[in-house]
């Protein structure tokens, strides 16, 4: 057997494999399909301060390659999550990350705030992709003075794993990284979706409702993979990857260019024991390839080049 523990910090992860906010629910609607605890952890669906109707329909439309998506970050809120959810899920034997989304600063620290009383939560993901209402509706991701005062301000409330989520929208992803790094961040996880958009040509109209929505799945992996290997390369902090992973090569692909773990996301709506799939195909390659150890190849294409 080979070991595919990685770490953040103190915080300990049995394997590389984790699964991406907004494509696994909060857990259980995969309890039929998988063992959750196996994975080295779960991101839950975005949360928000108060529940959230999303946005209108039509909300998703398929495109070559992958997938257009304007949820909105549909939830019920914190109240109902403490409440009803992580009852649910406190009890999984793997690490248990909420993702963290807001309209203003004060949203965001109030939130984090009441997720670190949560015992078993170890984490939470700071989704700065949201539209900052105070700037205008420029997402926090896309301004680094945005980025940095969300990532400070939390840090302030928030005493366990910091993990900031990096919009890709943006002209220079390392920026943006050493900026979060800077402000306290504990691991990067990139990227979120690309903005992008579709036309119906029958109905003459939008394929979403929002006009504009967040492309996710294989289209966008080789800008993902580019921009983790960059982040890598430019932070001392862990990065975990993702973007358009759809196999084990796939996922193998972020690690030798420097992940120290990767979330699966849209191929779980495709299928939804791919999550396990992929973690096995990860040690059977390290296996055959003659590795003991999954940091023996994390970041392998710099430390060869």
């Amino acid at each position: 057997m080979v070991n595919l523990a990685f770490s953040i910090g103190d915080l300990n992860f049995k394997n590389p494999v984790l699964t991406a906010s907004g494509t696994f629910g909060y857990g259980p609607e995969f309890d039929d399909f998988i063992d959750v605890s196996a994975l080295g952890g779960i991101v839950v669906k975005g949360t928000t301060l108060e529940p959230r109707e999303g946005n209108s329909y039509p909300r998703m439309a398929e495109t070559p390659s992958g997938m257009l998506n304007a949820v909105g970050l549909q939830n019920k809120g914190i109240d109902y999550f403490e409440q009803n959810i992580y009852p649910r899920i406190k009890s999984y034997n793997t690490n248990i990350i909420v993702n963290v989304n807001g309209s203003t600063v004060e949203d965001y620290v109030a939130l984090s705030a009441r997720i670190d009383r949560l015992e078993m939560i170890p984490a939470i993901e700071l989704n700065i992709s949201c539209p900052n209402v105070k700037m205008g509706g420029m997402a926090f991701g896309t301004n680094l003075n945005s980025a940095r005062e969300v990532t400070r301000e939390v840090r302030k409330v928030y005493g366990k794993k910091l993990i900031v989520k990096l919009s890709p929208n943006v002209t220079s992803i390392v920026d943006f990284a050493r900026v979060v790094e800077e402000e306290g961040a504990d691991s990067i996880s990139l990227i979120n979706t690309l903005l992008g958009m579709a036309v119906d040509v029958r109905s003459m109209k939008p394929s979403l409702s929002t006009i504009t929505g967040g492309l996710s799945g294989p289209a966008i992996k080789p800008v993902a993979l580019r921009m983790v290997w960059q982040v890598a390369n430019a932070v001392r902090i862990p990065v975990i990857g993702m973007g358009g992973i759809m196999n084990t090569s796939d996922a193998l692909e972020f690690i030798l260019a420097g992940a120290s773990a990767v979330q699966i996301g849209t191929a779980s709506f495709i299928d939804p024991q791919i999550s396990l799939k992929i973690l096995d195909g990860i040690q059977e390659y390290l296996l055959k390839k003659g590795f003991s150890d999954i940091k023996e190849i994390t970041g392998y294409i710099n430390k060869k080049a």
